[in-house]
């Protein structure tokens, strides 16, 4: 009987009968099989932990780029909304009035009280305070009048075409000699006008937390 023949009679439920150059090269296979798994296992093992910090950079990058394919499919609602802001921030500057235009700003202010039927007790500018890229100026003002003259005064100061603020109100009577009527009205109006590139270089060079410097009142 041949090698062939031999190997096609051989029981693998009884591995005891096989002629004795079988089960060398049984065991031969076994012993090459293990010695290729344990090759092939034990670099992987070895370098597991670089594998699982690869695995990690690779999920980060995924959801970068995800959010950068995000941002990308979204470019052109994003421009829209910029120009939209760029279009109300100048909308909103304009309304901040230059230093030439400031002193008729202050007459706007103090004749929008006498035309609503106030007396004008006070009218008091203070000092200039410089921002980022604008100066605000507040303005100390003392009115008796009525309650719906001083309604009268505050819808014209808001449809005044600059921007004025009013801050720090107050209103108690005037005297028991005028009338439950006559009241006072102490307020803060704040106008503000916009720095030119002379006036806001020196703020920038200043020192954190440095006092803002102050210009002359109008």
């Amino acid at each position: 009987m041949n090698f062939v023949d031999e190997l096609k009679h051989l029981d693998f439920k009884d591995v005891g009968r096989w002629p004795l150059l079988f089960r060398l090269l049984a065991i031969g296979v076994i012993f090459v099989l293990l010695s290729a798994g344990l090759i092939y296992a034990w670099p992987i093992r070895e370098q597991s932990p670089e594998l699982d910090a690869a695995r990690k950079v690779e999920a980060d990058l995924l959801q970068t780029f995800d959010a950068k394919q995000r941002k990308a499919a979204n470019i052109e609602p994003y421009k829209a909304q910029l120009k939209e802001m760029e279009r109300s921030f100048g909308a909103m500057l304009r309304q901040l009035p230059g230093r030439t235009e400031v002193p008729s700003l202050l007459v706007d202010i103090s004749q929008t009280g006498l035309a609503s039927g106030l007396q004008e007790k006070l009218f008091q500018p203070a000092s200039e305070v410089k921002k980022d890229f604008y100066a605000e100026l507040p303005i100390k003002i003392r009115l008796t009048g009525s309650y719906h003259e001083f309604g009268n005064f505050v819808s014209g100061i808001a449809a005044l075409p600059r921007i004025v603020t009013l801050h720090d109100i107050t209103i108690t009577p005037e005297g028991k000699d005028s009338g439950p009527e006559r009241l006072v009205l102490d307020v803060t109006a704040k106008t503000y006008r916009y720095l030119d590139d002379s006036e806001t270089a020196p703020v920038s060079k200043g020192k954190p937390g440095a006092a803002p410097s102050s210009g002359g009142a109008y």
